[in-house]
């Protein structure tokens, strides 16, 4: 019996550990995801002067993930380590129920954008992880150390670095895995297909009726109403009074892009000329003008240019009002046109503001962060094929 313990808590540990190691990775890769899932939580807390925060506590917030799932499969800083896990739980399981109740966010980013998991998906799975924690927990100072002390610092203190850099690396370009249905190698229209038979969505409504010989007032379910004649028959004593809002009670087939659309100043949609184009078009991505780095604007004007030359089609993508655009483009001599699309696509795009989308035939070729577009001679040489 004391064996079958033993092999229950350390294969309790292996899992909690494998855990926390692969939601701090995925979080890793995409810090700026991350970032965006901290904001949704500050608004939805009503927090939102937390926002500048968001970002550094991406960063921080995957690290210690990733070291406390590391330490653990590694059978180092077993307290510490045990611990660490232990709270993440505490504080994350009554999170996640409360969530799940009142869904103020839609997928609570535990593992970024590599499994979506409902918010309910997730309390449960935060159940099991939560005992299987408090196991190994419970059996923390059983683990005999098996490097010297100074030594499981130095690692545990190597792996906080790595991770914090890897981190780093994806913010300055781009994540070096793509999670997202926007990766290179797509075609977008295939991904905007509902399949045929797919569920839909399926809504609640009520109607609120007065019987006009009683005074009596009831609320019905739409369905109940057309059922039952009673209230609607020639002659009845039931009186409509009102219809409440239609609610969404299950969730249908959702394609993977479903809000990708392209506008013009005017109001032109011109998504289907850019998706159905033979030819190569550019799209330079900042979904907020006015946090956008233009350090590398000048690189970005100059490869315009020589598209333009060449009898390349670039414009540019953002969710910023005209009259800010407008000063945009006047402060910056910005040589494009810049049309509006919904603020989380370009978020989903490209994890960069400004990053650089190369379309052919409605397929993406390639993405780059502004830290790493190339010259034009070198995006000919290696994505163009005349």
């Amino acid at each position: 019996m004391k064996r079958f313990f033993r092999i229950t808590e350390i294969i309790s540990r292996i899992i909690v550990g494998f855990v926390f190691l692969f939601s701090g990775f995925v979080k890793a890769i995409d810090p700026l995801g991350s970032t965006y899932k901290f904001i949704d939580y500050f608004y939805a807390f009503k927090l939102p002067w937390l926002e500048p925060t968001a970002f550094i506590l991406a960063i921080i917030l995957s690290s210690l993930e990733f070291t406390i799932g590391f330490c653990l499969l590694l059978f180092i800083q077993n307290r510490l380590a045990n611990w660490g896990a232990l709270l993440f739980m505490i504080v994350f399981t009554p999170l996640t129920l409360w969530l799940a109740i009142s869904d103020p966010v839609q997928d609570c980013g535990c593992f970024g954008d590599a499994i979506i998991l409902t918010n309910w998906q997730t309390f449960y799975k935060n159940i099991i992880i939560s005992a299987l924690t408090i196991l190994s927990f419970i059996c923390r100072n059983s683990i005999i150390r098996w490097v010297k002390y100074k030594t499981e610092w130095t690692i545990t203190l190597t792996i906080v670095l790595l991770i914090s850099g890897f981190s780093w690396y994806n913010y300055q370009h781009l994540p070096v895995i793509d999670f997202r249905p926007y990766k290179v190698g797509i075609y977008i229209p295939d991904k905007m297909v509902i399949p045929e038979g797919a569920p839909a969505d399926q809504y609640e409504q009520y109607f609120t009726l007065i019987d006009t010989v009683t005074g009596e007032e009831k609320v019905i379910e739409i369905a109940k109403y057309t059922a039952d004649s009673t209230y609607w028959f020639k002659g009845t004593t039931w009186k409509f009074v009102s219809a409440g809002e239609p609610k969404l009670i299950k969730k249908g087939y959702e394609p993977p892009i479903h809000d990708f659309t392209i506008v013009s100043l005017e109001g032109d949609d011109i998504t289907e000329d850019v998706l159905s184009d033979s030819g190569y078009y550019f799209l330079l991505v900042a979904y907020d003008l006015n946090k956008s780095n233009i350090k590398n604007q000048q690189k970005i004007n100059n490869l315009h240019n020589k598209a333009i030359t060449d009898g390349y089609k670039f414009i540019g993508l953002t969710s910023v009002t005209t009259d800010e655009i407008l000063g945009f483009k006047t402060s910056h001599n910005i040589p494009y046109d810049l049309y509006i699309t919904d603020p989380i696509t370009l978020k989903t795009i490209v994890r960069a503001n400004p990053g650089l989308v190369l379309l052919h035939k409605g397929t993406i070729l390639a993405k780059w962060h502004s830290n790493d577009i190339p010259d034009l001679e070198n995006i000919l040489e290696n994505y163009i094929k005349e």
